[in-house]
């Protein structure tokens, strides 16, 4: 097939496909589900694909939650990764549901053009991308093994195409002390909620010297039961991010020591929880970056310029991890929400909107042309497959 019916083929096939894709979106969308727990929305986005005749492995990677799904036969294997997974209160703030929808139609697209392009196909289930890790699994328990260059994209209210994100980290701090009546004997007690507070003072403290980049965040999960009871047991849970790893680990050294200052000063004893996986930057492939860029153009679009890219991070994202072992792009697509951003209650009502459904295809679109781009583009393709096969080797 000639690159140019390639390039016609797959667009046709998401244009064709819109209606199932964009139905699909909201029905994600109308049922949200939250990390590890997304088993209507995997099984939703899965249906088209095995329809289309897909080799479906459900679960992998020891996720309930995630899956794989297989077509074709090519030496060129390429992850399209979908996130379905929801926050908790506000559904769909983070679009996930677009994200998922998309993965299906860019897997759908590539699916026709697979023989001739010599691609294999793989269409990833990733759960759990707003709290657990689920790529971070994933990618442990050699799940993204044989795929030579990964995409996705995700919604926010404008377009970047080779965007950057923050590596991350959580901490769950447990406190324990011993509980004793407020009024009559609190002298008897030791305090674990006195700890969080002296832990939260020092971190306040601490923000007016962390560096650039640098940001913490955090909520007190467990402050007491009962105001005539000194707590014996109180709990902190809180985010570190940074522009990349190296200034995270520095970051967490310095909270770490004001967590540990608040159960020196209570008098308490105190243990560290990791709930999931770090988070790396992203670290887009450049030249992925540049073709998708052209694509999102192409579509109507204007993506920022390539050099604010770099001032844009966005949140964190468990792709970050996969970026940094392979190569692979998470562009943002813009959604109209009105002014809102990202996990506001008016970006989760968008989600399901016009210009989310328009980002559906869209996305698909662009991701399946820039694939196409690769296949046909000789040197590109051996760089990406002789890097996996440098990762096989290793």
């Amino acid at each position: 097939m000639p690159a140019a019916n390639a390039f016609e083929s797959v667009e046709d096939v998401v244009r064709r496909h819109g209606a199932d894709l964009v139905e699909l979106s909201h029905a994600i969308h109308a049922e949200p589900e939250l990390a590890f727990a997304e088993y209507r929305s995997c099984a939703k986005a899965q249906v088209l694909v095995a329809e289309r005749g897909f080799a479906i492995t459900a679960p992998v990677g020891g996720l309930d939650t995630a899956f794989r799904a297989d077509f074709g036969s090519g030496p060129l294997v390429v992850g399209v990764c979908a996130e379905y997974d929801a926050l908790p209160e506000i559904g769909h703030a983070c679009g996930h549901n677009i994200i998922a929808a998309s993965a299906v139609g860019t897997a759908l697209a590539l699916a026709e053009v697979a023989d001739d392009l010599g691609l294999t196909v793989a269409l990833l289930g990733t759960p759990a991308e707003e709290a657990g890790g689920g790529k971070a699994l994933l990618l442990k328990a050699g799940t993204f093994d044989d795929v030579a260059v990964a995409v996705m994209v995700h919604p926010g209210p404008t377009n970047i195409a080779g965007a950057r994100s923050l590596a991350l980290s959580e901490v769950i701090v447990h406190y324990r002390g011993k509980e004793s009546h407020a009024a009559v004997a609190p002298y008897l007690g030791v305090n674990a909620a006195d700890a969080v507070t002296v832990a939260q003072v020092a971190v306040g403290l601490l923000r007016q010297q962390l560096a650039p980049g640098q940001l913490v965040h955090g909520i007190v999960t467990n402050g007491g039961q009962a105001v005539n009871v000194i707590p014996g047991y109180a709990a902190l849970q809180y985010a570190m991010r940074a522009v990349e790893s190296d200034s995270l680990r520095e970051l967490e050294g310095r909270m770490f020591s004001c967590f540990a200052a608040g159960a020196l000063a209570a008098g308490c004893e105190y243990e560290f929880e990791d709930p999931a996986p770090a988070y790396a930057e992203l670290k887009p492939d450049q030249w992925l970056a540049d073709v998708c860029r052209e694509e999102m153009r192409r579509l109507g679009r204007e993506p920022v310029a390539p050099e604010l890219e770099v001032r844009l991070p966005m949140g964190s994202t468990d792709m970050g991890n996969v970026t940094q072992v392979l190569p692979g792009i998470h562009p943002v697509i813009g959604v109209d929400a009105g002014g809102a951003t990202v996990h506001q209650r008016a970006f989760a009502a968008a989600a399901a909107g016009p210009s989310a459904d328009r980002a559906v295809l869209d996305g698909a679109i662009m991701l399946a042309r820039t694939i196409v781009h690769l296949a046909e583009s000789p040197d590109q393709r051996d760089r990406v497959m002789a890097a996996q096969e440098r990762r096989a080797a290793s």
